[in-house]
């Protein structure tokens, strides 16, 4: 048995006894739309349990719209064909013939963007949470390409179909192994309620963002998200989605110390899924067991929070 197998078997176990869960991103989708619910609804445990009017913490920042730049084709998830021009042609041109391409595919196909070479390169990501491109799509693109090559007065070059197939397949089963979400809860005692305004202080001290939607995040200096803090179920949720995240270990162990600071100024405690409490020795495993996972790939070339993750796990 390998020790990624073996890791797996860890996780699982943990899962089962009730310490770290992890979820595929359709389940992340609904929860948050049951966090929307929620906070239109219902008192925010965030905000001190104010009324309609009172969707803002004092002192908490608000939203800062992360920075975006244009994905560049990237062999390692991408099935890219190159075009090689035979004279030049303005990147309008390209962009022209390339558009059609683009809004058939969307989001999943990239192209490169430096007019001072004479060869271009298109991409269509071969997997997604969605899951892995199919044969037909991949066939699609590719022919689409080669017209547009062949209006621009180039020659493309392009992976074999048989060798990008199984390519999508081994990521696809990567992203099956990884795609991993941690999710930690702070209640408050049967028949109570949090003390809002010292979890809103200490939502604030931790450098958290307001996103709105009783949604409160810590991005890193260039807008990623590292982890949420968010309402659900008259609880508050600390979430981590793993591939997203960089410098994985402390990112989680940060989140797990504001768990914990959130649990103590809010006279709650801090459980997992299933109501079980969560110590010291649990949150280690998780800790060790996603230093595990990040191990597996960074093995792949695919680091945790680095744009090709951020696609890949999209």
């Amino acid at each position: 048995m390998t020790e990624l197998q073996l890791g797996l078997l860890a996780i699982g176990a943990i899962v089962v006894a009730g310490v770290f869960a992890y979820n595929r991103v359709q389940e992340k989708r609904a929860q948050r739309e049951a966090q929307r619910s929620f906070a239109s609804g219902h008192d925010d445990v965030l905000l001190g349990g104010g009324g309609a009017g009172e969707h803002r913490a004092p002192g908490v920042a608000h939203r800062a719209e992360p920075r975006r730049e244009r994905p560049l084709p990237d062999e390692r998830i991408d099935y890219v064909v190159e075009i090689a021009l035979k004279a030049p042609v303005s990147p309008a041109a390209v962009e022209q013939h390339w558009q059609p391409i683009q809004r058939r595919h969307s989001p999943r196909a990239v192209l490169s963007a430096d007019p001072s070479t004479p060869v271009w390169k298109a991409g269509l990501q071969l997997v997604a949470r969605a899951g892995a491109v199919g044969e037909a799509e991949l066939i699609e693109f590719r022919a689409a390409v080669e017209t547009m090559a062949a209006a621009l007065g180039g020659i493309v070059a392009a992976p074999e179909m048989k060798a990008a197939m199984e390519q999508a397949r081994e990521l696809d089963r990567l992203c099956g192994e990884t795609d991993i979400q941690v999710v930690l809860h702070v209640v408050a005692p049967q028949g109570a309620a949090l003390d809002g305004a010292a979890v809103a202080q200490a939502v604030q001290s931790g450098g958290l963002v307001d996103d709105g939607d009783g949604r409160f995040v810590l991005r890193t200096p260039e807008g990623r998200e590292i982890y949420e803090v968010s309402t659900r179920d008259g609880a508050l949720s600390l979430t981590l989605d793993l591939p997203h995240v960089p410098d994985t270990v402390r990112s989680f162990e940060s989140m797990a110390r504001l768990a914990h600071h959130l649990a103590v100024a809010g006279g709650g405690s801090l459980v997992d899924d299933n109501g079980n409490a969560l110590g010291e020795q649990a949150v280690a495993a998780i800790a060790a067991q996603l230093d595990q996972v990040r191990g597996v790939l960074e093995a792949r070339g695919i680091a945790p929070g680095s744009p090709a993750a951020a696609r890949l796990f999209s």
